[in-house]
């Protein structure tokens, strides 16, 4: 569904994620085996902003998971990396702009404290100068304000990093950024996504793109706690998304309600590129552009006094 004469960079940028994961794939197993992002064993910290901190907590949750070592996960705007730097043995930082004020202000800190590696996009940026190492990925960047193929590319190259195959991710994909959203779909009211372990942060990734660029209300929570108040709010012409496995009774518990459950049999990164396609859609529908959206910038740069 397009309502626009050409795509907006949105659809262009999460249309090539297959093709741009494929290639993050193949660059962090390359450099896995000579010099890792971070090694097993190490103790690390991630940190980033917005669509960063959530891509922080995945791969942090996932790492752990794979019993690669304690990883920690934290928004650069409340970190206090500083008075914690002598618990880690390396920081990890996201940033697609390599601007963001927040982000450079804790590389800066933490320089001579512990090390650093920052994964960017813009390589024509401070950052390279604050940061001990620099993980770049141009070819992810992007022009829309809406982040969608660097995110997931950034996560899928710490997965590849941390050893986690990403198994059939790549072909999920290719189908889910061309899949047709129906028409419930994209007029539903509501929306709140799901997740469990490392999909938790893919689903507060989720709400905030349909956040962004549809003005949506939107929310995101760990699955087992939606039980827990949040479903209050399913019912006729919501949706509960479910992004990676849930709990079985959770999909007869929703479905009572009157709301739309999804639960698609998909690699999780693969159904994040999913929500981008719906989250494109709905924008459009509603004579939004989702390159632009209210109040948003590429990247926050803050004044000395908002600092």
């Amino acid at each position: 569904m397009t309502t626009q004469d050409a795509p907006t960079y949105m659809e262009l940028e999460l249309r090539s994620q297959p093709k741009v994961w494929t290639r993050a794939i193949t660059e962090a197993t390359a450099r896995r085996a000579e010099e890792p992002i971070a090694a097993k064993g190490e103790r690390v910290a991630v940190f980033g902003c917005g669509t960063s901190w959530f891509m922080a907590q995945s791969w942090a949750a996932a790492r752990e998971q794979a019993g690669q070592g304690l990883t920690d996960a934290f928004a650069a705007s409340e970190s206090d990396l500083v008075a914690r730097a002598d618990q880690y043995d390396r920081v990890v930082a996201i940033c697609r702009s390599g601007t963001t004020t927040e982000v450079l202000e804790v590389l800066g800190n933490l320089k001579g404290l512990v090390p650093t590696v920052a994964i960017v996009g813009d390589l024509d940026t401070p950052i390279v100068n604050v940061a001990d190492r620099i993980i770049g990925l141009p070819y992810a960047d992007e022009k829309s304000v809406v982040q969608t193929r660097f995110a997931t590319t950034a996560l899928a190259t710490l997965l590849t990093d941390s050893g986690i195959d990403l198994g059939s991710a790549v072909e999920d994909a290719e189908a889910a950024v061309d899949a047709a959203t129906p028409k419930a779909i994209v007029d539903a009211e509501q929306f709140t996504f799901l997740g469990r372990g490392w999909t938790y942060g893919l689903a507060n990734e989720a709400a905030l793109k349909m956040r962004e660029a549809v003005q949506g209300w939107t929310e995101s929570y760990p699955a087992k706690e939606y039980r827990h108040g949040p479903i209050s709010i399913a019912g006729p012409n919501r949706v509960t998304w479910m992004i990676g496995d849930g709990p079985e009774a959770l999909r007869g518990e929703v479905e009572a309600t009157g709301a739309t459950y999804l639960d698609n049999d998909v690699h999780p990164l693969a159904e994040l590129a999913r929500v981008h396609k719906v989250t494109l859609d709905r924008a459009l529908a509603r004579g939004l552009n989702p390159d632009e959206p209210r109040h948003l910038t590429r990247s926050i740069i803050l004044d000395g006094e908002d600092a």
